[in-house]
C-alpha cells in the first residue's frame, strides 16, 4: 500500500508536575518517535509549561539535520513552571495544515490540568482533518482526560507508567501512526438517498 506523507506535531508537557522520572520517560518517548520519522514527512516539537515553545515556527521536513536539532532540543528539556495546555494546543492546531499530508498531533503529558472541558471544546472546534493521540506519562496520569481527548481527536491513547515500558508502548503507537487503518472512505447509498 502507498504511504501518505505525515505531518507529525509532538507536544510535550514540561511543567513542574513532570519533574523527575516523568520527564525522563517523556524525553525517551519523544526520541523514539523522532527516530520513526521517514524521509518525506514533516514535523515539529512544541514544549509547554507556562508558555508554549516550538522548536520551529512551522513544521519542517524530516531531514537528518532537522531531526538532529529536534533530538538536541528534547535532550535539553527540563520540567518546571505551570501547565498552560490551552496555549500549546492552540499553537499545534492553529498552524496551517500542510496540503497532502496526514496531520498527527502527539500529546505527551501527565494530564495534570484543571480546565478539561475548555480543552475538549478547543479540540472539537479546531481539530479539522488532524488526528490527536495522547501519551500519558507517569504513575498517576489523568487517564480520563487522555482517553476523552484522543476520542475527540479521532486518535488513540497510551499510558506509559514506567521507564521500561517506553520502548514497547511507543513502538506499538508508532506502528498505528504509520499505518492508518482506513483513509479516503466514500460511502454511497442506493437510489441517491441522502442520509
Amino acid at each position: 500500500t502507498s504511504r501518505m506523507p505525515r505531518e507529525m506535531v509532538f507536544v510535550v508537557d514540561t511543567s513542574g508536575s513532570m519533574h523527575g522520572v516523568s520527564i525522563t520517560q517523556a524525553k525517551e518517548a519523544l526520541q523514539r518517535a523522532l527516530t520513526g520519522l521517514q524521509p518525506g514527512d514533516r514535523f515539529n516539537v512544541i514544549e509547554f509549561n507556562t508558555h508554549p515553545t516550538p522548536l520551529f515556527a512551522e513544521s519542517m521536513p524530516a531531514s537528518a539535520s532537522n531531526t538532529g536539532m529536534a533530538q538536541n532540543f528534547v535532550n535539553r528539556l527540563r520540567a518546571n513552571g505551570g501547565t498552560e495546555m490551552n496555549a500549546a494546543l492552540q499553537y499545534a492546531l492553529g498552524t496551517p495544515p500542510q496540503h497532502g499530508y496526514l496531520r498527527q498531533i502527539i500529546f505527551v503529558t501527565d494530564g495534570a490540568v484543571g480546565n478539561e472541558e475548555g480543552l475538549f471544546k478547543l479540540i472539537e472546534a479546531r481539530l479539522g482533518d488532524a488526528r490527536l493521540f495522547t501519551v500519558g506519562i507517569g504513575s498517576a496520569p489523568n487517564s480520563w482526560f487522555m482517553r476523552k481527548s484522543a476520542e475527540l481527536g479521532r486518535g488513540t491513547f497510551v499510558i506509559i507508567s514506567a521507564l521500561h515500558e517506553v520502548q514497547e508502548k511507543m513502538d506499538t503507537l508508532l506502528r498505528k501512526l504509520e499505518h492508518p487503518q482506513v483513509t479516503n472512505i466514500n460511502l454511497s447509498w442506493p437510489g441517491g438517498n441522502v442520509v
